[in-house]
């Protein structure tokens, strides 16, 4: 094994590199939450409605919720690409992975919501419900607030999963960190290079982890 050479290592590159990431990961994850956090409490609803057009709805979502869980991410993406090309006008670079790093996370975000809205006693939206509670009001003031901690950590699940996303859109052009690394450490030989992005993203990661972990607690009633 060669002797690493970190004198290789571009910082500019690699902080356009990052930030790239952190623009992937910004626009995915929100519009994750916007997709995913509906769609979760829709499946809760529907998963628990005696009527039978909810039934048929819940059946039919959580089906394309299970089929978009069950494909690699790494395939989706290339899947997408038509799509993604479409919609943006480009399947390459920061603009062309958003798309397919939405579709990828929200709908395991979504299965998240729905468990974490499953956690909610059940006895509260009873109560809610026998004061003239609205589906709305119960939505809002009882099951996202009593449910709230647990969504923080679904988010910050659903985040991380993003970073490694991210990474692995580097296989196709997707830009960020992971092409980086791909590109120095797979086609030229340049260990050092890779090695540097690699370490980013696990410090990135850990970041993430205990922001979340710090909201959760924050929210958590003692």
């Amino acid at each position: 094994m060669s002797e690493l050479d970190f004198s290789q290592v571009s910082w500019e590159e690699l902080w356009n590199s990052t930030v790239e990431t952190l623009q992937m990961l910004g626009a995915s994850a929100l519009f994750t939450l916007i997709i995913g956090l509906p769609l979760g409490v829709l499946l809760f609803l529907a998963s628990r409605s005696s009527l039978t057009l909810m039934k048929v709805i819940y059946i039919v979502l959580s089906f394309i919720v299970n089929i978009l869980r069950s494909v690699p991410f790494i395939i989706l993406i290339v899947a997408l690409i038509p799509f993604t090309r479409s919609l943006v006008g480009t399947s390459t670079g920061v603009l062309g992975t958003i798309p397919p790093l939405v579709i990828g996370a929200a709908p395991f975000f979504a299965r998240l919501v729905e468990t974490s809205l499953r956690e909610v006693d059940k006895g509260v939206i009873e109560a809610a419900q026998a004061m003239g509670a609205s589906t709305g009001q119960i939505i809002r003031r009882v099951l996202l607030r009593e449910a709230l901690p647990g969504l923080l950590a679904a988010l910050t699940i659903t985040v991380v999963t993003l970073v490694s996303y991210t990474a692995m859109s580097g296989m196709i052009g997707g830009g960020g960190l992971g092409t980086l690394a791909i590109n120095y450490g797979y086609y030229r030989y340049e260990t050092a290079v890779m090695i540097v992005a690699v370490v980013l993203m696990v410090v990135l990661v850990q970041l993430l982890q205990m922001a979340g972990d710090r909201l959760v607690r924050h929210y958590t009633r003692k």
